[in-house]
């Protein structure tokens, strides 16, 4: 029911609450994946970008879940993975009193649906190909049960077979040995667990995290990897090249997106909806 830009005014001022929070309690993150490159090429967001990403060291990921509510705003909302009412392996900082309906049906009628931005863990690596390779096949097993009990929808009978069988496995065993629990402070680092597709390509040198520098952000700064550039050339390749418009493919977050209501007005409506991914209207 908004605009992009609207869109991305909330998304900016949940990035400016998380910001606050974490510089206030010194827990280093930085600015990830497609919006890292917002920063290094726009100072901003990517102009037709419709999220916006964070990504943070496991420890640290792992105390800013343990802040108390009263850390935050009453205005936003901190949906920590694998909690009450959210079964994913990573976790969102939502705004209240907004709407983000996504493209599934939640099996969970109490999952929290406003306007968010994803928050998601770096973890330890293994020191060879071969086994980080091995750590990417059980974070497979770990996204596929929390996709289950997500409500993820396929239509690929490979996908649903796959999660079909993950739901027979132990999520505890293979989310450990995804996360790397023995293998502190290693050499590399991986965001599995994360948004990546590919071992090689989510996998970096722990120092591309643990050194950072505050970079324009819209009307903020904020912090992106001190090495965004070999970063961003592992994920992206030559991400500095502005796309054609063309070329410029949006992966369309949400169905419905509203800036001023509650999700709970919008749910019976998920059915029959169609989305214009130009100008983020419901028809």
């Amino acid at each position: 029911m908004n605009t992009l830009n609207q869109h991305q005014t909330v998304l900016l001022e949940l990035l400016k609450e998380f910001d606050r929070v974490c510089r206030k309690n010194d827990i280093p993150y930085v600015v990830f994946c497609g919006s890292a490159i917002g920063i290094v090429r726009h100072q901003g967001f990517i102009p037709w970008d419709d999220d916006l990403d964070v990504c943070l060291l496991r420890e640290d990921y792992e105390r800013l879940l343990k802040l108390p509510a009263s850390e935050w705003d009453e205005k936003y909302f901190l949906q920590a993975e694998f909690s009450e009412h959210w079964p994913m392996n990573f976790s969102k900082l939502r705004k209240n009193n907004t709407t983000c309906l996504e493209k599934y049906h939640p099996k969970d009628p109490a999952h929290h649906q406003g306007i968010y931005i994803d928050v998601f863990p770096c973890d330890n690596a293994a020191a060879t190909e071969k086994k980080r390779k091995w750590q990417f096949y059980a974070s497979r097993v770990v996204v596929a049960k929390a996709l289950g009990r997500r409500g993820y929808e396929t239509n690929s009978k490979g996908k649903k077979l796959f999660m079909a069988l993950c739901k027979l496995l132990p999520m505890k065993f293979f989310h450990n040995w995804a996360k790397g629990t023995r293998l502190e402070n290693s050499e590399y680092v991986h965001t599995f667990l994360a948004c990546t597709s590919k071992p090689k390509k989510g996998t970096y040198r722990r120092e591309w995290f643990t050194e950072r520098v505050d970079m324009d952000f819209e009307d903020m700064k904020a912090p992106v990897s001190a090495h965004y550039d070999e970063l961003l050339t592992t994920m992206y390749g030559d991400y500095m090249r502005i796309p054609s418009e063309d070329e410029r493919q949006i992966k369309v977050h949400a169905i419905l997106i509203d800036t001023e209501k509650n999700y709970t007005e919008y749910e019976h409506y998920r059915d029959g909806m169609t989305w214009d991914v130009h100008t983020r209207n419901i028809h």
